[in-house]
């Protein structure tokens, strides 16, 4: 299983950590806010991030805007806001295109392509779900799953 968190604004909360935990892999898709939550997440996993808009600081110039990884013999692109996707996925083999931004789980085929937001980790924003994202293996391929985290308000 690959563990999936976005939008974390600095604030990595011990339910998105219980809901990660086993991850043989963890992807963050931006808006990290504090390097603190990279390395507590380095704890349960290895760490694949980018960079989101409020990543301005110095420590936010080690994350690239955009990763390409592969992973058990699937490509996956990471990047933090889907309206800078600069690359036909589908063109490009990858199964997975993964992104955070807009707060908002979303879980959609394109084109023979999976785009994944697993929604926002951190505070939360409006009335929208504190959520991580699950990635599983199976014959049909690389599947996604959205975690909604049961957070009182």
């Amino acid at each position: 299983m690959i563990g999936v968190i976005s939008d974390t604004h600095g604030l990595l909360r011990p339910e998105a950590e219980a809901a990660l935990a086993g991850s043989e892999l963890i992807l963050h898709a931006g808006d990290i806010g504090d390097p603190a939550v990279i390395e507590a997440l380095e704890r349960i996993a290895p760490v694949h991030a980018v960079r989101g808009n409020i990543d301005s600081q110095a420590w936010a110039s080690a994350f690239p805007e955009t990763q390409f990884i592969q992973h058990r013999d699937h490509a996956f692109y990471i990047l933090h806001n889907i309206a800078r996707l600069d690359i036909d996925p589908a063109a490009a083999g990858i199964a997975m295109v993964v992104y955070g931004h807009s707060h908002r789980p979303l879980i959609e085929q394109r084109q023979g392509c999976i785009f994944f937001n697993p929604g926002s980790a951190g505070p939360r924003r409006f009335s929208l779900p504190i959520s991580v994202g699950r990635i599983y293996f199976g014959a049909g391929g690389p599947r996604a799953e959205v975690v909604n985290l049961e957070i009182e308000s």
